[in-house]
């Protein structure tokens, strides 16, 4: 690949040696095709943040560590590098390692590779399980402060969390479906890709406590563990639709959403009411489409934003603030749809 970067600083950008980037780049062989594509993969990395490689300012190196769907780990990809230039005069050079789906022990493994390697801070979204909040002690012990990131893990050593307060937005989500639904009889649906995943726990909670409360007549019926991966999501809630003929609308806390809406059409069955989280690509066109009734929505560019100035204070490189406000929760519909959304 013809590229206009020194030898060093594509081995930075990709986590590897001088040497193993030199026998990528001038064909010498001996190197696993998954090593090459690291070395292609920083090269199209530094192409993005190109604009960010200049000589003055402080340079920070971050690492992304996520468990996610491709459609929200690119959001999340989209947002970080659209944010880059307001970081000025610092310079931020990122490293992504997303992952879909797997073990544990895969993510844990990435995440003990860059304790050992270094790294000026790891944005992290990943299951609360204790296994990875020992990989968070070990990345702090070894200087790289972590900031989670849409989901926290708050028995680890992580440095801060940024996102929203997960149950504030399911009361709000139980809010909307009930004034929706009036008094249409039946039951709503819950889906999150994964109980593990804190995030989703809480607003799932603060959801089923609303609804207790305000609506103790619907029964609430949930579907977990897909991933948030569409044909996981579908066969679940194909399932569940067939089981139970009074569900008429869904609280969705993870994703997948195409994919519950695919499962109510395959049955000839109607979803009244439908909300779910996120400006995703996917979620984006279903509004517009008018098949969501509405998204609660963060602005994930100012996320990003404050993860990277949090890193960045904790290199003693801005001033201390006190303790962060979670981030806005935003209810958009397809008449209020946030400027710069893409359709």
């Amino acid at each position: 690949m013809r590229h206009p970067y020194p030898i060093r600083e594509i081995a930075r950008q990709a986590g590897l040696s001088e040497a193993t980037v030199d026998r990528v780049l001038n064909s010498r062989g001996g190197v696993r095709e998954s090593t090459i594509m690291e070395v292609h993969q920083a090269i199209k990395d530094l192409d993005r943040q190109r604009t960010q490689v200049r000589i003055g300012g402080r340079t920070f190196m971050i690492d992304i560590v996520m468990q996610a769907p491709e459609r929200f780990s690119t959001a999340v990809r989209d947002a970080l590098e659209a944010e880059l230039p307001s970081l000025h005069p610092a310079v931020v050079r990122s490293r992504f390692h997303f992952r879909e789906t797997g073990p544990a022990s895969e993510l844990i493994a990435v995440m003990d590779k860059i304790a050992k390697r270094g790294s000026g801070g790891v944005i992290l979204k990943a299951p609360d399980l204790p296994e990875v909040g020992a990989a968070v002690g070990r990345l702090v012990a070894a200087g790289i402060p972590v900031v989670t990131l849409v989901t926290d893990l708050p028995g680890s050593a992580r440095l801060a969390y940024v996102g929203i307060d997960n149950r504030a937005a399911g009361a709000t989500a139980a809010y909307l479906v009930g004034q929706w639904l009036g008094d249409r009889p039946g039951n709503v649906l819950t889906t999150i890709s994964r109980g593990s995943f804190r995030g989703e726990e809480e607003r799932e909670m603060g959801f089923r406590s609303a609804m207790r409360v305000a609506h103790p007549q619907r029964s609430l019926v949930e579907v977990t563990d897909s991933d948030g991966l569409d044909a996981t999501q579908r066969d679940l809630v194909l399932e569940a639709l067939r089981r139970d003929e009074g569900i008429v609308a869904v609280y969705s806390a993870g994703g997948g959403n195409a994919a519950t809406l695919d499962a109510f059409d395959t049955l000839g069955r109607t979803c009244a009411v439908f909300v779910a989280h996120d400006l995703d690509h996917d979620n984006t066109r279903l509004l517009r489409e008018r098949r969501l009734s509405a998204v609660l929505h963060h602005d994930l560019r100012q996320d990003m934003r404050r993860t990277c100035q949090t890193i960045m204070r904790a290199h003693k490189a801005l001033p201390d603030e006190g303790p962060a406000l979670p981030s806005a929760i935003q209810v958009v519909t397809p008449y209020n749809m946030p400027p710069g959304v893409s359709p």
